[in-house]
């Protein structure tokens, strides 16, 4: 059986779940097996996710949009998927597999270097020389 958790970052109503909450449905699982928060991956206290990793049992599997949905923190992200294995428990990310998420992190660093004045890649060789004349 699919058991599916979706998150967003803000409560606000900026951020909606609608997105993730149509790609599980059409991945599998059942609206009433779809767990919710809306709050922060940093945050401890997300009842939702608490709830949904009690009611996983073995041969279940648990269905994310993407990775980053579980938690941010790397370290969480490992024993929550240590957890599952030892459970039993199978993990499906929907999309942004590891290399997708790197690549937008690492577009988001160049961003915000990009907004600092602070340009990456090799430097050049040859100086552009304005003449006086």
């Amino acid at each position: 059986m699919k058991i599916g958790y979706i998150r967003v970052s803000k409560s606000d109503g900026i951020q909606v779940l609608d997105l993730q909450r149509d790609a599980l449905l059409e991945a599998g699982v059942e609206a009433a097996r779809i767990y919710s928060d809306l709050s922060s991956g940093r945050k401890d206290d997300r009842p939702g996710l608490a709830t949904c990793l009690k009611s996983l049992q073995p041969g279940n599997a648990l269905v994310v949009w993407k990775l980053d949905c579980l938690g941010r923190n790397l370290k969480y992200l490992v024993e929550v998927v240590e957890d599952l294995n030892r459970r039993g428990v199978g993990l499906q990310v929907l999309t942004g597999a590891d290399a997708q998420l790197v690549r937008e992190r690492t577009c988001a660093g160049l961003a915000a270097a990009r907004a600092r004045d602070r340009w990456g890649g090799r430097p050049r060789k040859m100086t552009r020389v304005l003449s006086s004349r």
